[in-house]
């Protein structure tokens, strides 16, 4: 099975400081973590403090902004931090409300990641739903990605805004196979607010859909809940603890 991470945004309202939330995460099994942001602590600084807990610091959402305005800073920290992978997390509505914007959007991303490239980086984009609008037959996420390098461009398939739109995760693992290094693990509440719920706890298909990424070729199960309705660090905990013993349970380990 792929590794399993953490992305910190889930774990945003704890109040330790850094390195001791990263101390802790690394304690209830997670192998490795994607940022959202640094708290002010230096790249050289929570490098180290990965190595020492032996803790991967895989990727980072940099935001739609920073990289049109700050691209090179922002790469050079990724660089400092030792990250494998930028994302960008989400994009402007007014990128995406007809399907020359969707073309003029993966043109962009081209250049982008070309410059991530060139500094030893993988980049990739994270859905939402919005990304499964309908533009004469073809949804956006297929026209983004259609019109990409993938050489150059990945995806981070959020599988719950998948499903949240209507589709398949699975399809989409399927269809892109091998350009999708990294997942967002998610699951959806039963009722009927359909909305995030800890992973195993829900309504999607967890087990078919870590099998499909494992056939696929995704390197890390990131998990992310975008609300936690209890203690953050409990959901993260129970989240682990069902990827652990479906992993164990399935001999994928």
């Amino acid at each position: 099975m792929a590794h399993i991470g953490l992305q910190l945004y889930t774990v945003r309202d704890r109040s330790e400081d850094f390195p001791e939330l990263l101390r802790r995460i690394r304690e209830i099994g997670y192998e490795g973590v994607e940022f959202a942001g640094y708290r002010k602590q230096s790249a050289s600084a929570l490098k180290a403090l990965g190595q020492a807990l032996n803790l991967r610091l895989v990727s980072s959402h940099i935001g739609f902004e920073t990289l049109r305005g700050d691209r090179e800073a922002a790469l050079q920290t990724a660089r400092e931090l030792g990250l494998e992978y930028v994302v960008c997390p989400a994009t402007p509505e007014s990128w995406r409300k007809t399907r020359e914007d969707y073309l003029r959007l993966a043109d962009w991303f081209n250049t982008v990641g070309n410059d991530c490239r060139q500094q030893g980086l993988k980049f990739g984009y994270h859905n939402h739903r919005a990304e499964f609008d309908d533009f004469d037959g073809s949804r956006g996420l297929d026209i983004l990605l259609g019109h990409t390098d993938p050489a150059l461009v990945q995806m981070e398939l959020d599988v719950f805004w998948v499903e949240k739109a209507g589709y398949r995760a699975i399809d989409y693992l399927e269809k892109y196979a091998g350009r999708c290094d990294l997942i967002h693990i998610k699951d959806m509440t039963r009722d009927d607010r359909q909305t995030f719920a800890e992973v195993g706890q829900g309504t999607l298909d967890i087990p078919n859909l870590v099998k499909t990424a494992r056939a696929s070729g995704v390197q890390w199960l990131i998990v992310e809940q975008d609300v936690c309705e209890g203690d953050s660090i409990q959901s993260v905990t129970s989240s682990y603890d069902y990827l652990r013993t479906l992993a164990e349970a399935s001999n994928l380990r």
